[in-house]
């Protein structure tokens, strides 16, 4: 992240906002929406960044892009505070922090799952349900591929990692017949 404690604040303050309208989750995923959007349309995204252009340009072009996207009015003077102070470039990291205030709100935590293969769906839910028992708390499992691991599957959720891929096991191995112990 550029600077956590930036992005932290201006998270914070627009959940807060949230909070006291109920409106938090929609407020994060427009943010998320014009993240998004920014990161296709770059050359939007660099004349709104740039000190290049003045900033009564800046400033028309983003209510352009917000009165076609529809966002509530509390997301579009979020935004519009964002540039005005010189802070859109955090938007990023932003909309990084208030996702996981979110979840912590909403008592949800993120997992990411690496497996050798394709993950089957039912597959997945297992797996899903025993890191909700182990965790606690809801879980949103997000999954990857990476053959390396060469079979099983590691599952990361905040700091925990629970690792039982055949590479880390071969791994282990390795290491204990070095050290010469028995198997």
């Amino acid at each position: 992240m550029k600077n956590f404690t930036i992005s932290r604040r201006y998270a914070k303050a627009l959940l807060s906002l949230g909070k006291e309208d109920g409106n938090y989750l929609k407020y994060g995923e427009e943010l998320k929406a014009f993240s998004e959007l920014l990161k296709r349309e770059t050359q939007a995204q660099y004349v709104l960044q740039s000190p290049i252009y003045d900033f009564t340009s800046r400033s028309k072009l983003l209510k352009a892009i917000l009165e076609k996207t529809g966002f509530s009015l509390t997301v579009n003077n979020f935004l519009q505070l964002l540039l005005a102070k010189g802070r859109l470039s955090y938007l990023n990291d932003i909309v990084t922090y208030y996702s996981q205030l979110t979840d912590d709100l909403s008592n949800i935590k993120r997992a990411v799952v690496t497996a050798a293969v394709r993950l089957d769906d039912d597959i997945i839910q297992r797996i899903q349900a025993t890191l909700k028992e182990v965790v606690q708390k809801e879980v949103v499992v997000t999954v990857n591929q990476d053959p390396s691991i060469i079979g099983g599957i590691v599952a990361q959720v905040g700091d925990l990692t629970l690792d039982g891929s055949l590479r880390t096991q071969l791994k282990s191995l390795t290491e204990s017949l070095r050290r010469g112990e028995g198997v």
